[in-house]
């Protein structure tokens, strides 16, 4: 769109009053703030959760490694990103028919009250949990309205010449977000669990305000009949996907994994012929909800795939960073198990730091010397910290630490918000709300793709390793083999989920048996010691971790291959 088109196109009478007397020039600015707060509060509750998962469980009063815990935990974090992925395609789609804005306000108002009931949760245990799960839904289909519809409301009110600008500053507003809450979550959840919920209610009140009195429909909307097989067959097929890979990664029998448990397959199998029936469904309706035609242009289709694999190989890696932080890094550096996941957001801010530099420099600049550069350079310099991630010893120096995830963050910057803007401008203004929700998913269940992926490869590298390993080293501490040998015998998801939790793993074995207590002082105290369990799983999560890294590597590859292949734009 040209300058004079963008101007032209902003016009209407605004919805309120700080919109309805702002000049076309001072709304896209208005329309950037606003947006950018909505996409920082949707992501930063992706994360601040993750961090504040020890508080929240210890102030619901339930044991998160208590048989069949687990799953409430995966679903703390993996229920908000599944509804994510799943809803902003069709939440998209149903902006260009009834308004972007409409649907974008209406999102911070869900995303707001949710977050009200969310900090209010009157139970306690199990049931507990589930209102906290309930409500977290309810929370992503706001966040999802949300993020639908930013990115076609910036489309809309910038000119061609400042769009890369503008969706640089929106997606690493997003992306910034993520690791954010990280830290937020840690400082807040330190002082009450509630409080990682409660931030959002000012900043969402505020926001839901500001964008009813500034916000207006700029695009004509797209008046359609809704395609609810398609809607419906998506939903459910991509639904039964990600929820067969949450429960694909939590033991199954006497199985490390459950990808062999029939549920399991039967959810892939199911969601996978599903997701066919949608594409046949989808060529065949008048009105669809996915337009499949826009991937017959390579700019779009390239941007998206790049940007599918780039988030299965970044979703990860957040995981992986944390457990290697909580779990090795910090105790072998006198941190105790339950300060370091406040300081593994806090030692993880370069990553941040790296975000926040690159993005909006190289989305301004790609909109003067074009995208493709900045998109393809970018995913070759994150590729290359996943290499240089797995050159480092598991007692990493600091400094070369924090250089390397820099380097992510730095190349992740460079990528995303050209590639952004090079989607969204790809495609007709009229199909603008449905491209930013397609966007969106590819984005979002990469996420969920990655926690899948990364978590399966890593528990195969420990399986393989670590019960040897954990049987010798309990018993050279007088542990009886008995014990020992049952302790080495559980599958190694409690191990990983107790260093992410910030719980010294070896209380979490050896505890509820009483074994513990029946040592030896010093025993006791070696094996609840900062230094034991660190050593003892450093070579068997080294290997584990250099499955993980060397496969986003390759998948960095890829996407740069992929980004490589796009042509000019043709809108």
């Amino acid at each position: 769109m040209s300058e004079p088109a963008a101007a032209s196109a902003a016009a209407p009478a605004a919805a309120g009053p700080a919109g309805r007397d702002a000049p076309p020039d001072r709304y896209k600015w208005l329309a950037l703030s606003n947006t950018s707060l909505g996409m920082f509060m949707a992501t930063v509750d992706s994360s601040i959760v993750i961090i504040s998962m020890p508080a929240i469980f210890r102030g619901i009063h339930l044991d998160p490694f208590a048989p069949g815990n687990i799953s409430y935990l995966l679903w703390m974090i993996m229920g908000y990103l599944l509804v994510t992925a799943v809803l902003v395609v069709t939440l998209g789609r149903l902006g260009d028919i009834v308004g972007r804005v409409k649907i974008y306000n209406l999102g911070f108002v869900v995303f707001t009250l949710a977050s009200l009931a969310l900090s209010f949760d009157p139970a306690y245990g199990g049931a507990g949990a589930m209102w906290l799960i309930g409500w977290r839904v309810v929370q992503a289909i706001g966040g999802s309205m949300l993020m639908a519809n930013s990115a076609a409301i910036l489309t809309d009110a910038f000119p061609a010449r400042q769009r890369g600008m503008a969706l640089g500053i929106n997606q690493i507003s997003a992306l910034s977000g993520q690791f954010i809450g990280l830290v937020l979550g840690g400082l807040l959840s330190a002082w009450d669990w509630r409080a990682v919920f409660w931030v959002n209610v000012p900043v969402g009140i505020f926001g839901t305000i500001w964008a009813y009195r500034s916000l207006r429909e700029i695009s004509a909307r797209q008046p359609a009949r809704i395609d609810w097989w398609g809607n419906a067959t998506f939903a459910l097929g991509c639904g039964a996907l990600l929820v067969s890979i949450t429960y694909g990664i939590q033991p199954y029998g006497h199985h490390t994994m459950g990808w062999t448990s029939p549920k399991v397959l039967a959810g892939l199998i199911g969601g996978a012929a599903l997701l066919v029936l949608f594409a046949v469904i989808e060529t065949r309706v008048p009105q669809p909800m996915f337009h499949l035609g826009l991937f017959r242009n390579r700019h779009f289709t390239a941007g998206n795939a790049a940007s599918l694999l780039a988030s299965v190989a970044r979703g990860g890696l957040q995981f992986m960073l944390i457990i290697w932080l909580q779990g090795i890094w910090l105790p072998l550096h006198g941190y105790d198990y339950a300060d370091a996941p406040l300081w593994a957001g806090i030692f993880l801010l370069p990553l941040t730091a790296g975000f926040l530099i690159a993005g909006p420099l190289s989305g301004a600049l790609s909109d003067r010397f074009g995208v493709r550069y900045f998109t393809t350079g970018g995913l070759l310099v994150f590729g290359a910290s996943f290499v240089g991630l797995l050159a480092l010893p598991i007692d990493f120096p600091y400094w070369a630490f924090a250089l390397l995830v820099m380097c992510n963050g730095i190349g992740s910057g460079m990528f995303s918000a050209p590639n952004t803007s090079a989607i969204m401008s790809s495609v007709p203004a009229n199909h603008r709300g449905a491209a930013s929700g397609m966007r969106s998913t590819f984005q979002n269940s990469g996420m969920s793709l990655s926690i899948g992926v990364f978590f399966s490869l890593l528990i195969v590298g420990l399986a393989n390793r670590l019960p040897g390993a954990l049987d010798s080293g309990l018993r050279a501490q007088g542990v009886p083999a008995g014990a020992a040998a049952h302790a080495a015998s559980l599958p190694p998801v409690s191990t990983v989920f107790s260093a992410f939790l910030g719980i010294n793993p070896v209380q979490t074995l050896l505890g509820p048996s009483g074994t513990l207590a029946r040592l030896p002082a010093h025993n006791r105290a070696v094996l609840t010691g900062k230094e034991f369990f660190p050593h003892l799983i450093s070579g068997p999560f080294h290997h584990g971790l250099v499955i993980v890294f060397a496969t986003a590597a390759a998948m960095s590859l890829l996407a740069a291959t992929a980004s490589a292949l796009r042509g000019k734009p043709r809108p």
